[in-house]
């Protein structure tokens, strides 16, 4: 390898060089540089306001629950209360003076919290009690209640927090005189309005999640996810593509243990500031694109305005108009240049006055010798073929009335016409067919029931246009040479359509096969020099596709001795309406 040095580097890779060192390089490490920093600072103070509004969910809920939980405790712990409640009554008109007497002041309790409690209920099994205001009897269709089932289920002496449906509410036995015969619950509904709102008003920029020591949402404000059933697990939650998570557990609380908060936000979301301030970004990588370039292009100019126009008198040269470039005298590499490029000039324009325009007289003559020889091929049509056919009509005629004979010499004469009236190179797959379906009833004419033949086309392939006689002599080999020599029943197969975006023709026959040596003979014959000998079957269609198709088209034969032979012949598909 030769040495590294700015005389060794191109100039175009020069002023790449320039570009990358001054512009590009400067502008994609300091975006770069700058967006992380402005994404990683925005995260990290999106994740501090997120830590404390959270934190300040966690106390204002906890507040709340604590103010209700404190009313519980209150009705829990009144004497009056629960003597109200323990004691039985002789009379309802003695159960209403007790209650005016003595349960005036107590639900005061619940009126002093109206922000935090939406309503308190007590339930008492007492039959002496009447239906009054808050307290209502425990009857049968309160204990079948989701929120009584939920509270059954535990047997603490503090309230317990309860969701059900939409409401939370705190439940708890009133039983601290633990000597009446009766059982009472004080029911407390926390006010759904302000837990909306503590959620709503939390400044937490994503979705919260109150869960159950269980594992389950108990509330949200994600409206994605049903709450109310309470029966989502947190872990089944929809999360976002790149989700910022956080969690707060309450602690050292009976009626709280194990509840926590949750909240998760979209790091997407969080950086919708920085993507909003890309405008900027954008006009400041504009300017520090625009400056180096000024100055680059203020110091490549004069190399530049040279160097477009040597190009334009190449473009010239490329379209054969050898002009000169008017010359200056300059010292530099691109006066160096247009010196040089004036003398290859005017040596590229002798040379092809001298030597190119002799060649392309040469290669025009040999062009129109081939043409000359294409067309003497078209013209021509297999001797032994008609030898064959007209020996067959007239050997089946001296056995046979007229009427099979006028059909085989209708057959005959349309080969005729179609060879005289064909005043073209290229013929249609279906006129190529018809032709070959013509000659085959000509042999079954001859071979009778000796020869059967099944021939399919494609539709898709039936106006495509290929070279005029190109399968035919091959039929004609098949019927002749495969078919004549074989003991049994004949079958000659024709198929043409589509293979792998190409036109294939696939031709088989049952017959007496060739032999290896034979075979390879044949290969070679096919593919030698230009003299076509004097067997022109096989060896005219194929000089003539390689006169028509040089080396796009592919052609193999394959034949087994005593079992028949197959030729496989691969055309570019040509349009219907391509003249040639």
């Amino acid at each position: 390898m030769g040495k590294l040095h700015l005389n060794n580097i191109k100039l175009r890779d020069k002023l790449l060089l320039m570009y990358l060192l001054s512009v590009f390089i400067p502008i994609v490490v300091t975006n770069v540089v700058f967006y992380h920093v402005t994404t990683n600072n925005i995260r990290n103070q999106k994740i501090r306001d997120a830590n404390i509004a959270l934190e300040k969910l966690q106390r204002e809920l906890r507040s709340v629950i604590d103010e209700a939980a404190g009313i519980s405790y209150l009705y829990y712990i009144d004497p009056v209360l629960n003597e109200h409640l323990n004691r039985t009554y002789e009379s309802d008109i003695e159960y209403v003076e007790a209650y005016n007497t003595a349960m005036k002041g107590v639900f005061n309790k619940s009126e002093q919290a109206y922000g935090t409690i939406a309503s308190t209920v007590i339930y008492s099994d007492n039959p002496t009690i009447l239906t009054s205001g808050t307290i209502l009897p425990l009857t049968d269709a309160v204990r079948s209640a989701d929120w009584y089932a939920q509270f059954r289920r535990t047997s603490v002496s503090y309230p317990v927090l309860i969701h059900s449906g939409n409401d939370f509410s705190f439940v708890q036995r009133l039983d601290y005189a633990a000597s009446g015969p009766y059982t009472q619950i004080v029911k407390i509904d926390l006010n759904m309005s302000t837990v909306r709102r503590l959620f709503a008003d939390s400044g937490f920029e994503g979705s919260v999640y109150f869960v159950h020591p269980d594992g389950t949402v108990q509330y949200t404000d994600d409206r994605e996810v049903d709450w109310r059933t309470g029966a989502t697990p947190m872990s089944a939650v929809a999360l976002p593509e790149k989700p910022i998570a956080f969690s707060k557990h309450y602690a050292n609380n009976n009626y709280l243990n194990g509840w926590s908060l949750h909240g998760v936000m979209d790091e997407k979301a969080v950086l919708q500031e920085v993507r909003k301030s890309s405008a900027f970004v954008f006009y400041m990588a504009c300017i520090n694109f625009l400056l180096p370039s000024l100055i680059i292009a203020a110091i490549s100019r004069s190399i530049h305005v040279r160097l477009v126009r040597i190009l334009r008198h190449m473009k010239k040269v490329k379209n054969q108009h050898f002009e000169t470039i008017p010359y200056e005298e300059s010292r530099d590499e691109i006066g160096q240049l247009t010196g040089e490029f004036n003398r290859m000039t005017q040596r590229i324009d002798s040379l092809i006055h001298d030597v190119y325009m002799a060649d392309i007289q040469k290669k025009d003559l040999e062009i129109k010798r081939r043409q000359a020889q294409l067309q003497a091929l078209h013209s021509q049509i297999n001797p032994h073929f008609l030898f064959n056919a007209l020996e067959t009509i007239r050997m089946r005629s001296l056995i046979k009335g007229e009427a099979e004979t006028a059909r085989t010499i209708n057959r005959l004469s349309k080969i005729f016409r179609k060879a005289i009236v064909w005043n073209r190179d290229w013929v249609t797959v279906r006129e190529e067919m018809e032709l070959i379906e013509c000659f085959l009833e000509i042999q079954k004419y001859r071979f009778g029931d000796k020869l059967e033949y099944r021939l399919t086309v494609e539709e898709a392939v039936h106006d495509l246009r290929i070279p005029k006689m190109t399968f035919l002599p091959f039929v004609e080999n098949a019927s002749i040479h495969g078919i004549e020599s074989s003991p049994g029943i004949g079958l000659i197969t024709v198929h043409i359509g589509y293979a792998d975006g190409r036109l294939a023709f696939r031709l088989t026959d049952n017959g007496v096969g060739i032999p290896p040596e034979r075979l390879e003979s044949i290969v070679r014959y096919l593919q030698g020099g230009d003299e076509m000998g004097e067997h022109v079957g096989m060896k005219n269609a194929y000089y003539r596709l390689k006169l028509c198709y040089k080396d796009s088209f592919d052609f193999a034969i394959r034949s087994e001795e005593g079992k028949g032979t197959a030729i496989e012949i691969l055309l570019p598909p040509k349009p219907e309406t391509a003249v040639v």
